[in-house]
């Protein structure tokens, strides 16, 4: 058993957006001293932007969320701002989704932890806290904002996997659910499922205490709320899916996923699928672990009247299916979590593309 760890300070509400400030200038101990913000670039020009409480020296970089978040990347970034003499640096804020906060995280950390990022994927491998960081979700239901992860796929290895330490968990938390008014209503949907499929993983496994069960139970009352009723984007549902989804990051980071988080792991580095997505299309190939839940999230997905991709590994070859497979079972942990330490011996190559073919 070890100490549990999550998001120390928040503010909740409509509206806190503009209490951004409030939570910066305090970091601000010299002139030059520098702030940076990671933004999804889907924000580039809006309204958002003109609203920051930035300065001068500060720095606006835009993440390009088209792919999510690779070690190269993360490298090349980290060495643009290794740069800077140590300590100008006095926060960093990610606002966007679980992309562009996974990216404001990561950077944090290597910030002040030397080398690649590749470094780092695992498990309590970061060694020093970050930078100050300030996590801004515009999207609800990775649980990114309260996790403690960030997740990044190396393409030399095929690992998705993150940082996975008390360092990568946000210093304060700013979520407002104003700023989920703009999603497109399948990326809404899509996104806010992962909490839902966080929890009910997280149920269903064998690394569980009861308070990790008590967050898992309450996200998982709001997601049934939300896409269960007619209209899942109404004002009282965002707040209900954006409280959700900080419950839902709270619940994975003291406990683990289960076999849906592989298998989308497995559709995002073979086939570049977003997670979100990949998570919703894995789904499809789920009843036989999940019965009761396959069945409510089809009931949801008809409900909402969203699109799920479908066949979307019915014309692979054989290569690709292998590449599939090796990168589920490569995610030991959820999968000894949801099946024993003997899992390979229920997730054969050949069940594997079974189950892939039933997306």
């Amino acid at each position: 058993m070890k100490i549990s760890k999550n998001v120390l300070r928040y503010l909740f509400g409509r509206g806190t957006f503009n209490q951004l400030g409030e939570l910066i200038q305090p970091l601000r101990k010299a002139a030059e001293s520098k702030v940076v913000f990671f933004i999804d670039h889907f924000f580039r020009g809006k309204d958002l932007v003109k609203k920051l409480p930035s300065l001068q020296q500060d720095e606006i970089r835009f993440i390009d969320t088209t792919d999510e978040p690779k070690t190269p990347v993360m490298n090349r970034i980290a060495d643009e701002f290794r740069r800077f003499p140590e300590g100008q640096i006095v926060a960093v804020v990610g606002i966007g989704g679980g992309a562009t906060m996974d990216t404001a995280k990561a950077i944090s950390n290597l910030l002040t932890n030397e080398g690649p990022a590749e470094q780092y994927q695992g498990w309590d491998l970061v060694k020093k806290p970050g930078i100050h960081k300030i996590g801004v979700p515009t999207l609800s239901g990775t649980g990114a904002e309260s996790s403690r992860t960030c997740v990044m796929t190396n393409p030399v290895n095929g690992l998705k996997l993150g940082m996975n330490s008390d360092h990568t968990i946000y210093d304060q938390l700013l979520l407002d659910p104003d700023l989920t008014v703009t999603v497109p209503r399948n990326q809404y949907f899509y996104t806010g499922l992962d909490t839902y499929i966080h929890c009910i993983e997280s149920l269903s496994g064998r690394n569980r205490h009861m308070l990790a069960d008590a967050f898992s139970h309450e996200a998982n009352r709001l997601s049934r709320k939300v896409f269960l009723e007619s209209d899942m984007q109404e004002e009282a549902n965002r707040e209900a899916l954006m409280a959700a989804s900080y419950l839902g990051g709270c619940a994975i980071a003291n406990s683990f996923v289960g076999v849906i988080h592989p298998f989308s792991a497995g559709l995002s580095v073979v086939l570049g699928l977003h997670h979100g997505i990949a998570n919703c299309i894995a789904m499809l190939g789920m009843e036989e672990f999940y019965p009761r839940e396959y069945t409510e999230f089809m009931t949801m997905v008809e409900r909402q009247n969203v699109d799920i991709p479908r066949g979307v590994c019915k014309d692979l070859s054989d290569e690709q299916f292998d590449a599939l497979y090796q990168s589920t079972v490569i995610h030991e942990k959820p999968l000894s979590n949801a099946l024993g330490n003997d899992f390979k011996s229920i997730l054969t190559p050949q069940k594997v593309k079974q189950i892939f073919l039933k997306m």
